[in-house]
């Protein structure tokens, strides 16, 4: 599913999981609860026009667990540690659902190395009398199917859970998220005040189905970082690169490249 390399490295001390795929400018996903995964999909896609990097969290999979680890703002630093040792400049950054939240945690504090922020499903905020599903009262199953639009997509995924090899890195990757975003609910509840610094051209992606954090949130983040742009994926759940891979790769790579010829 393209050429693509899976190794480790040590940033700030802390031994992560790496891929790295394709080559031209820099495209940082930060992935969801749920864990990097594998080499997916719609990361091939990208990785025929862009040099996709998809760091594993600290905390997730196979990545250590630092002492330090406490917030998401905590790993929006460590991220910024990241993209210095790296050395990334002219970066694409595009995070999916809490992995959006550290993104827009990240771009408050520093966008010296982006060149764009994509927000795709986001946590981070929060939306007064917006129903939504508290995915840390659902089983492993129901969590799997609340995150799509069509439930009968989510039956491959659920049949993945029945592998014991996975048991053991679900359970860190849930304790982890549930460090994290377990009180306030999923949000910070000073990050609004400061999303007005974010100054790199921003992409809202969202599921017009989401349940976990419905698209009321893409236009309230919208309203909040200047001269950002929402788009809403019809018949979508919560995982956009997963349910409209298509439609989700042509809305990023028509923003990234609406913005080359803005340039």
């Amino acid at each position: 599913m393209g050429d693509h390399t899976t190794s480790k490295i040590a940033v700030r001390g802390c031994n992560i999981g790496l891929m790295r795929g394709g080559t031209g400018r820099p495209l940082l996903i930060l992935h969801g609860g749920g864990g990097a995964g594998g080499w997916m999909p719609y990361m091939a896609d990208l990785a025929a026009r862009h040099e996709v990097i998809v760091p594993e969290h600290p905390g997730y999979g196979a990545s250590d667990t630092p002492d330090w680890l406490d917030t998401v703002a905590d790993l929006a630093s460590f991220y910024l540690d990241f993209l210095n040792q790296l050395d990334l400049t002219d970066v694409d950054l595009v995070g999916f659902s809490i992995g959006g939240w550290i993104a827009a945690e990240l771009a408050v504090r520093n966008t010296h190395r982006l060149a764009s922020l994509t927000l795709v499903a986001a946590a981070g905020i929060h939306v007064p009398d917006v129903e939504q599903v508290d995915t840390f009262l659902l089983t492993d199953e129901q969590l799997v199917r609340a995150m799509f639009h069509d439930e009968g997509r989510a039956d491959a995924i659920v049949e993945r859970l029945k592998d014991p090899e996975l048991e053991d890195i679900g359970l860190k990757n849930r304790t982890t998220t549930a460090k994290l975003a377990w009180q306030p609910r999923g949000y910070d509840p000073h990050l609004h005040k400061w999303l007005h610094r974010i100054d790199v051209p921003t992409l809202l992606i969202w599921g017009e189905s989401d349940r976990v954090f419905p698209k009321d949130y893409a236009f309230a983040y919208q309203r909040l970082i200047p001269r950002s742009r929402a788009v809403i994926i019809p018949d979508c759940g919560h995982v956009p690169h997963v349910e409209q891979r298509q439609t989700f790769v042509a809305t990023l790579e028509g923003f990234l490249e609406g913005m080359r010829v803005a340039a």
